[in-house]
């Protein structure tokens, strides 16, 4: 396997498993108090359009050229990061 797909197969499991944990917290956040479940509604919502942001990345860093292959990894990571970090504050407040 090349660098690439091992770095793309790494990081959409990456994706896949912040999307398993966001279920179970959304599930988790179903449970909280009435008037603090719109808020996580919110929250949640945003983090999916986070996690939406992520697969046209992935068809993005499999069809870039060699010399476009950083920046798409930089990218990607930018928006991983991004994305892990509102994830783990959300759940921090849940």
């Amino acid at each position: 396997m090349s660098t690439h797909a091992t770095y793309i197969a790494a990081m959409k499991r990456q994706v896949d498993d912040l999307n398993a944990q966001m279920t179970a917290l959304e599930i988790k956040a179903k449970e909280a108090k009435e008037d603090a479940r719109a808020k996580y509604k919110q929250e949640m919502a945003n983090l999916r359009q986070q996690s939406d942001l992520a697969v046209p990345r992935f068809d993005e860093l499999e069809a870039s050229c060699e010399s476009a292959w950083d920046a798409m990894v930089a990218k990607m990571e930018k928006l991983r990061d991004a994305w892990t970090h509102s994830f783990h504050y959300f759940k921090s407040q849940v």
